[in-house]
């Protein structure tokens, strides 16, 4: 059973989300709480897998949550799920330099919030397509860099197909989307994406983003 904390400063949030997690199989909320200060002190005694936390909250917002929760000893066993409307890019980047496991926008269905919270348990990354789209944003209109030869030199062990299917991640499409477009099931452009991550050592799909238009591979 995977042990879900929420975050949100909004009432209707959290017990919308608590409404959803309750039907999805092998999920279990295990509390929630208002803002970050007080899910700081609760997430220590509930010992959840995953925290799905809210970016902008009163107090101490959601990057300042993760940088929290990342310092403590047993920060690598904890999943963070950053859980925001993305009106704002610079958050999403900063939640991800922070350590942050996935990003979901508050607008995804049941299924993909469940799964999303399945995937980051199982060591991958939860991202949905608005997310990849803020990501994009903030990283290709920044002011252009030089490519950068040591996060180029990691993307040179991925295969012309991984290279593909990064490609497609990078333009923010789903699995879904990028299958059609490949010709593949939706379950190898997972595949392929978890390959791709491991070998450039990206956390999650947001950095496998970063990464790839750090070395040059995005357009």
């Amino acid at each position: 059973m995977i042990r879900v904390y929420i975050v949100d400063d909004q009432d209707m949030i959290r017990t919308g989300i608590r409404t959803i997690l309750a039907a999805a199989e092998g999920i279990e909320v295990v509390g929630d709480a208002p803002d970050g200060l007080a899910a700081l002190a609760a997430i220590e005694d509930e010992s959840p897998d995953v925290v799905l936390l809210d970016i902008r909250m009163p107090g101490i917002d959601g990057v300042e949550v993760t940088r929290r929760l990342r310092a403590r000893e047993d920060a690598a066993r904890l999943k963070i799920i950053i859980l925001t409307t993305f009106e704002l890019d610079q958050h999403v980047m900063d939640a991800l330099q922070a350590g942050a496991d996935g990003f979901l926008g508050k607008g995804v269905g049941p299924e993909e919030l469940a799964q999303g919270i399945r995937d980051v348990v199982a060591g991958g990354g939860a991202l949905s397509a608005v997310a990849a789209r803020a990501v994009i944003a903030q990283v290709s209109t920044e002011r252009a860099r030089p490519v950068d030869a040591a996060l180029a030199a990691r993307f040179e062990a991925l295969t012309p197909r991984e290279l593909d299917v990064v490609r497609a991640v990078c333009t923010g499409r789903t699995n879904a989307d990028i299958a059609a477009e490949l010709h593949l099931s939706p379950h190898t452009v997972k595949t392929h994406v978890n390959r791709a991550m491991t070998k450039v050592e990206a956390r999650d799909r947001a950095q496998l983003v970063a990464l790839a238009f750090g070395a040059g591979i995005a357009d």
